[in-house]
């Protein structure tokens, strides 16, 4: 949301409004960890009030939510009291499509903390992460069990919200057999199945990942379909497989990483007719366009040294493990890109 008459702002002014962004993005953690949306479900309340419910000072409460109502999460009536928008409804956590878990992980720590090095990955093309935590970012979720789940928990909300666009760009008739490669617990191979009723699936993962995806398998209906393959990418993945899937798996690594991962799926499918991978990855937009993937790309750099692609570049990856691009991505968002064995 850009401040009134942002248009009507010298350049440099405009410059020093963009520094604001750590700013907002702070704010919003801090009420989405207090869970002030949930003390607001059932109307407005008084900052003092709400101290009371959540137990913090009154005065700093309102100074926080005077914030976050500018920039449209919360709203500050005349009586004083606030109240939910729209934005803030999807920090409410008991909802379907709640962005709560998302916005605490883009709020935590092992978010911002790398940020504060970045010029040491700009200059290196090394993660900041691990210069900062003194370990990789996977080695620091298994060193920190409540990251771990927050992480888990963030990533799954990540999923849901992109399942069902995507869902409508995939075809997956005629795949009788359906791999989903670094898939978790199963959500996405769970939706995909559920929607085609004549096919089986194999969720392949690490141990410890996929060692959770009974329930939610079992809640969805799918779990006498499912094949569970603890899996390590890097070495191999199953074969047998008439489709894979790759989900927001190969923008945690860089070019190098990626190509085995992907070059472990060509062994697997081998020379199996009819076999494809998809991957379903956000496609970097144009130059000089907006696209928030061009931010997320410096969070993968940040993070694990990966990366977000342009078509061009996805079309250089999967051309190196012996893949085509065999449709054509939409960019600027999360799209298929359907990719078949040469």
């Amino acid at each position: 949301m850009d401040p009134p008459g942002w248009d009507k702002l010298p350049p440099r002014v405009q410059l020093l409004v963009l520094t604001h962004g750590k700013r907002i993005s702070q704010t919003v953690y801090a009420a989405a960890e207090l869970q002030v949306a949930d003390h607001l479900v059932d109307g407005p309340r008084t900052p003092a009030e709400l101290a009371t419910a959540i137990g913090c000072d009154a005065t700093a409460l309102y100074r926080l939510l005077r914030c976050t109502a500018a920039v449209g999460v919360f709203r500050e009536r005349a009586d004083g009291a606030f109240e939910l928008t729209p934005m803030a409804e999807a920090l409410r956590s008991d909802i379907p499509g709640s962005q709560r878990d998302l916005v605490l992980l883009n709020g935590d720590e092992m978010s911002w903390r790398p940020y504060g090095d970045i010029v040491h990955s700009i200059r290196t093309g090394e993660p900041a992460f691990e210069r900062v935590f003194g370990r990789s970012y996977f080695e620091h979720l298994a060193a920190h069990p409540v990251s771990a789940e927050l992480f888990d928990r963030a990533m799954t909300q990540m999923s849901r919200f992109t399942t069902a666009s995507l869902l409508e760009e995939l075809d997956l008739t005629g795949y009788d057999t359906i791999v989903d490669v670094g898939g978790g617990r199963g959500y996405f191979l769970a939706e995909v199945l559920r929607r085609r009723p004549e096919s089986r699936g194999v969720l392949a993962d690490r141990a410890p990942v996929v060692a959770e995806a009974g329930p939610l398998l079992e809640k969805a209906g799918v779990a006498d379909r499912v094949t569970v393959r603890p899996t390590d990418f890097f070495a191999e993945v199953p074969p047998g497989g008439d489709a894979y899937l790759l989900k927001a798996v190969l923008h945690d690594w860089d070019d190098p990483q990626a190509t085995r991962i992907l070059s472990r799926i060509r062994e697997a499918i081998g020379d199996r007719p009819g076999a494809c991978l998809f991957v379903l990855e956000h496609v970097v937009a144009p130059a000089n366009a907006w696209d928030a993937g061009k931010f997320i790309d410096i969070d993968m750099l940040l993070r694990f040294g990966g990366r977000e692609r342009n078509r061009a570049e996805w079309q250089r990856l999967l051309g190196a493990a012996g893949f085509e691009l065999a449709n054509d991505p939409a960019a600027g968002r999360w799209a298929v890109l359907q990719c078949r064995p040469r």
